[in-house]
This record gives C-alpha cells, sequence and structure tokens, in this order.
C-alpha cells in the first residue's frame, strides 16, 4: 500500500508538494453528497454545467477543492457557478469520466500540482485546472450557441407539452391531504436561484396573511433555514434534510405514472407517514398543481425554474409540463422574482424627492428663527410701521 503523507508524496523518486490533502465526499448527485458531506471536504462530482446554486452549497459546506467528472462549462449553457467557486478561491478540477469509480473506494487523497495521488494506485490521476480564462471561453461559447439551444428546446418543450395536455387538463388531487388548501392563500418554497432574497422580500406577506407554506423537496430546508415551519413539503425527496422531513409537515411523495415512488424508501427508513402522488412533470409543477386543483385562493412561487437555462442547468431538455402548468394556473401564480426586481427599484423621479424633502428638512430647522423674528416685529411695532406705510402709499 502506497503511503500518503500530508506536505508530500514520497513514493515517487522525487516528493511532490501537495496543494491540498484530506478527506472526500464523492456523489453523483451534487445535492445529495451537500447533503451528506462532512465540512471541509474535497468535494467530488460529476456534474457538467455547474450551476450557482450548486456552488453556493458546495462553499456553504467548506469544501477544500471541487474535482468534477463530468464537464464544468459545456459552452452550452452560460453558468456561472464554476466563476463563483473561483471567485472564492476555491480550486475547480476535471478528471476524465473513468476515474470517478477508482474514487469512489477512496477516503482521503492529496491534489498535486500533476494530479491526484491516491492509495494503492501506482500512477497518478491527469487533472485539468480550470482557470477564469477557462471560464470566460465556455461561458463565450455558451452566448454564441444560444439560438441553437433554444430551437432545441422549443422543439421539445412543444414536444412534451403535446403529450402531457390531456394529464394536465385532469384535477391533480391528493384525496386524503389533510392540510386545508381551499381558498387559502400559498406560498411554495422551491430552493432555486435567489430563493434567499424572494423570501427575504416576503416577510411582510408572509406576517400578514399567513400563507399555507409548501416546500418542494430542498425547499422545506429553506424555510426552517428563514425561521418558517412548512405544513406540507412535496417531492421525490432527493435533496431535503431529515430535519425537514422530521419537522411535523405533512408528506407527499412525487412518484412516476405507474406508481413508482423512489422516495418512499427514504420516508419509510424514517418511520414516517407519507401519501403518494404518481404524476408527470417536476415536482415544482406537482406543488403548485396540487394547490390549484385544491381550490387555493392564490400562489407565490419563491425560487421557481421558468426559463430555459434554468432547466438545462438543471439538466432537462425542456419545460413541457411546466408550460402546461402555468397556462392553467393562469392569475393565481405570482412568482416572487418580480416582487423582488420591483422591490428594488427607485422611484424615476426619486431625485426630485429627496431633494424635496432635504428642503422641507432645511425649512423645518428654521422655523423657530423665523418665529422669534416675528414676536420681536410684533413687540417693536415694525408690523404696524410697515402696514402704516402701505395704507399711505
Amino acid at each position: 500500500m502506497m503511503a500518503i503523507h500530508k506536505g508530500m508524496i514520497s513514493a515517487f523518486p522525487d516528493p511532490i508538494p501537495v496543494l491540498i490533502y484530506g478527506e472526500i465526499g464523492i456523489h453523483e448527485s451534487t445535492k445529495q453528497l451537500l447533503r451528506q458531506m462532512p465540512s471541509g471536504s474535497i468535494a467530488i462530482i460529476w456534474h457538467d454545467d455547474l450551476d450557482e446554486l450548486a456552488a453556493e452549497g458546495l462553499l456553504q459546506a467548506n469544501v477544500r477543492a471541487v474535482i468534477n467528472a463530468g464537464q464544468t462549462m459545456t459552452g452550452k449553457v452560460p453558468a456561472t457557478g464554476c466563476l463563483l467557486l473561483l471567485e472564492a478561491g476555491v480550486p475547480v478540477l476535471e478528471i476524465e469520466a473513468v476515474w470517478f469509480a477508482v474514487l469512489k473506494r477512496q477516503t482521503e487523497l492529496g491534489i498535486t500540482p500533476n494530479g491526484l495521488m491516491v492509495r494503492d494506485l501506482e500512477q497518478m490521476i491527469p487533472v485539468t485546472w480550470i482557470t477564469r480564462q477557462h471560464w470566460l471561453q465556455r461561458y463565450q461559447e455558451a452566448h454564441l450557441n444560444f439560438p441553437k439551444q433554444l430551437h432545441a428546446f422549443i422543439d421539445n418543450t412543444l414536444a412534451y407539452a403535446h403529450k402531457e395536455k390531456e394529464w394536465i387538463l385532469q384535477p391533480l388531487l391528493c384525496t386524503h391531504l389533510k392540510t386545508q388548501l381551499k381558498h387559502k392563500q400559498v406560498l411554495i418554497v422551491v430552493r432555486g436561484a435567489e430563493y434567499k432574497q424572494e423570501l427575504t422580500a416576503l416577510r411582510d406577506f408572509i406576517a400578514k396573511h399567513d400563507p399555507v407554506l409548501i416546500g418542494v423537496d430542498g425547499g422545506a430546508d429553506a424555510l426552517l433555514e428563514f425561521g418558517y415551519k412548512p405544513e406540507l413539503i412535496v417531492g421525490d425527496m432527493d435533496s431535503v434534510s431529515d430535519n425537514a422531513l422530521q419537522c411535523g409537515a405533512e408528506l407527499v411523495v412525487h412518484a412516476y405514472l405507474d406508481g413508482q415512488a423512489p422516495g418512499m424508501s427514504r420516508v419509510r427508513q424514517l418511520d414516517l407517514p407519507a401519501w403518494i402522488l404518481p404524476a408527470c412533470g417536476t415536482s415544482e409543477d406537482v406543488a403548485m398543481l396540487l394547490a390549484y386543483d385544491h381550490g387555493c385562493e392564490r400562489i407565490v412561487i419563491v425560487g421557481a425554474h421558468s426559463h430555459m437555462v434554468d432547466f438545462l442547468q438543471k439538466g432537462r431538455q425542456g419545460m413541457g409540463s411546466t408550460l402546461l402548468v402555468r397556462m392553467k394556473l393562469g392569475s393565481k401564480l405570482i412568482d416572487a422574482k418580480g416582487i423582488v426586481f420591483l422591490q428594488s427599484l427607485k422611484p424615476a423621479d426619486s431625485s426630485l424627492e429627496d431633494s424635496w424633502d432635504h428642503d422641507l428638512s432645511k425649512a423645518r430647522k428654521q422655523l423657530p428663527r423665523i418665529f422669534c423674528k416675528l414676536r420681536a416685529w410684533f413687540r417693536d411695532g415694525w408690523f404696524k410701521k410697515g402696514m402704516s406705510t402701505r395704507d399711505d402709499t
């Protein structure tokens, strides 16, 4: 067995300095890795077009480096996750996919300028160090490829919308659901991009209207993070924490149309009750339809996926079901992204308002001096003299 020492690797003729050495966390799914990875580990992922949300999760896990068996930037999607990691000083490296299985058998490794050093392997695993220049090149390629990607995305969306429209037209009901949704305001939280800003902007709305809080998978953790308890959790249960599942919320496991529900195995492991709801589309779609078809008054959604880049970063080549769901919900649906944007705008005439406020404040400060002068005029007869002079003229 080849020994690995922090600082350098002695098995090679010339000792090679180890830039980073430590325990690894590895999983094909980045979001599942984030649920179980110890803080301060080296993250090994298989993630094409690393998105900003995944990068933020890796940073919150205090990763020391990210090693990707996928393409961190394919040049198809203008993803910014890689840049976020690099700007935070976290090295990003790529390896050939064939090495992923090898690394799954490891618990620790060393990162050197020339590659990865692991136990029981007589050679270094070659790596490519991703730089800002590499990211920028792929980012520019993605913008150039946008029309081609959009064309394919539209075709996929329309094809699946045609297949799924009959399903969307039927009410999606969970007959045993205990959570009351009829005539209620509903807040659905997805842990998508900018969910924190959106939840912050909705604090007054939540306090005033007390909406039914629904978390979509990891959206339940987002609610808990902000001090709110979800009443209902909907999803395939692949990215929600055990803590959230055990918070007392009613659970609805999103299943395939044939009734298979992989998420139920995890729920059963925690010995929790849950309803199984077969449906096509995303869990986000299912949560919206569930609230709508159970007669809610209004739906406000946080962290929603609503455009091509959102879906491509999730590995989905179209948004047929989401398009149909939004058409069905119509004016009942409010996307919190618009609320955040409007709150960020200052009025167009804000400079005039600021000037008026400044002048008014200045005038108020002058009032005591003006009143003192008026009293002096009355006392000394200046006011009367002025009046008599005006009458004589």
